[in-house]
């Protein structure tokens, strides 16, 4: 299934979370929530707000961003350009 956001919203594929620290296997519910992730697919942006994110872009939002769905067996987050906090370039 193909997911194409609306308006000024960006669809993000959350980083992995840690799993192993020193040794120990941390259990899914004590994990961290990501704070970073890769922009999946963008919106055409809205009349005042033009899209500065682009599809393959590492970008930081923050901790209670977005809104969780899945698609096809993946969990990805739907959120608002700004929500994003910044573009990480590498």
């Amino acid at each position: 299934m193909k997911v194409k956001p609306l308006s000024d919203r960006v669809l993000i594929e959350p980083a992995k979370a840690e799993e192993v620290v020193g040794g120990i296997i941390i259990p899914d519910t004590a994990k961290e929530k990501p704070l970073k992730g890769i922009v999946k697919a963008v919106g055409q942006g809205t009349k005042d707000e033009q899209m500065v994110v682009k599809e393959g872009d590492m970008v930081l939002y923050g901790k209670y961003a977005g809104t969780e769905i899945e698609v096809d067996g993946q969990k990805l987050l739907m959120m608002r350009q700004s929500d994003i906090l910044a573009i990480v370039e590498e």
